[in-house]
């Protein structure tokens, strides 16, 4: 551990350079300290916090910026998060304030207003999907060899597709199937839907049909679809503000990662399942592409419909005390209107 005044020179080295983005001089240390020491003080603390691996120098005469152990540190021991000013709360409020007609356009709305509370690149999971029902099933022809299917879910969201089959559509074989999907179906979780599709839903098809596999396959696609974890990003090109060179394919590569699901899932996954707001940074993430980056991430409770989480993406040289304290006061409210939804549908 550091001494407490090793503790307050790297609490202030980290705040001048998030500021300036400038290497810090003990001239510049002295008058911003909330003691006073000498200069020559300063400078011998400087270098023992930089021979420790807590501060580096970009060039030989230059002042000092953290190092990435200087920052896990000060995240671990040194950082006081700010709350937020009621300026910002009426605005969360405000950007939050209008009525949402599927938990996708509420989940995708908190991305957004992440984004622009910050200036960085924002991602928002939904909420984990075990409690998720189905509540509606439809199959409509559209043509002699289209057909769409239609499903809608008990946090009302509505999944669709269009699907051409190679033999003419009989209007009456499509209502048996839907009325038998309904009964079966309707009410279930979508979890034992989808087992049901792979097990009894089958048997009774093949009562009416010679062949139920491409119809079966067609009804998992779109379950999955329905039940698959969903990612909603925002401020994508903010990335680019913070890029220390604009090599085309380690920017391609930053954005394929922050665009497929694998690799965002992968990125966003701690190993924590609490509310806990998790910051890791460069070699943390597990991707080169991301060295000058930093993540912070945290849960969201939206009670019985499950879990998920938020996150901002950005560059190491992050204002963390300011955010650290949003993303709180934001996942607060966040959760508020979740509930608020939910209980509005679940009543009706």
């Amino acid at each position: 551990m550091l001494t407490q005044r090793q503790d307050a020179i790297l609490r202030e080295v980290v705040s001048i350079y998030t500021d300036t983005g400038q290497p810090v001089g003990s001239k510049t240390l002295m008058n911003n300290l909330p003691f006073s020491v000498s200069s020559a003080t300063i400078r011998n603390e400087m270098a023992a916090l930089e021979d420790s691996g807590y501060l580096e120098k970009t060039h030989l005469s230059s002042g000092r910026i953290p190092s990435v152990q200087g920052y896990r540190y000060y995240l671990d021991n040194l950082v006081q998060p700010v709350s937020v000013s009621d300026e910002i709360s009426r605005s969360i409020d405000q950007n939050f304030g209008r009525e949402y007609h599927q938990i996708d356009d509420l989940i995708q709305e908190s991305a957004k207003i992440l984004s622009h509370l910050t200036s960085y690149t924002a991602i928002t999971l939904g909420p984990e999907g075990q409690s998720i029902l189905l509540t509606g099933f439809r199959i409509v022809p559209l043509n002699p060899h289209q057909i769409m299917a239609i499903i809608v879910t008990s946090d009302n969201n509505v999944e669709s597709n269009i699907y051409t089959v190679d033999e003419k559509v009989d209007s009456e074989l499509i209502e048996k199937i839907v009325r038998i999907v309904n009964d079966k179906l309707i009410g279930k979780p979508l979890i034992q839907v989808q087992k049901l599709l792979q097990t009894e839903i089958p048997a009774i098809l093949t009562q009416y049909m010679y062949s139920d596999s491409g119809f079966i396959d067609m009804l998992s696609g779109l379950f999955k679809k329905a039940e698959s974890e969903k990612y909603f990003v925002d401020g994508q090109l903010n990335l680019l503000n913070y890029a220390q060179d604009y090599d085309s394919s380690n920017v391609q590569s930053l954005f394929s990662m922050i665009n497929g699901s694998d690799d965002l899932k992968q990125l966003l996954d701690t190993g924590e399942d609490n509310n806990e707001i998790i910051v890791r940074f460069g070699s943390e993430l597990g991707n080169d592409t991301l060295k000058n980056y930093s993540l912070i991430t945290t849960n969201y409770d939206a009670g019985e419909h499950g879990k998920g989480l938020i996150a901002i993406l950005g560059p190491t040289q992050m204002h963390y005390s300011q955010l650290i304290g949003l993303m709180g006061e934001f996942r607060q409210e966040f959760s508020k209107r979740l509930m608020d939804y939910y209980s509005r549908y679940d009543d009706s």
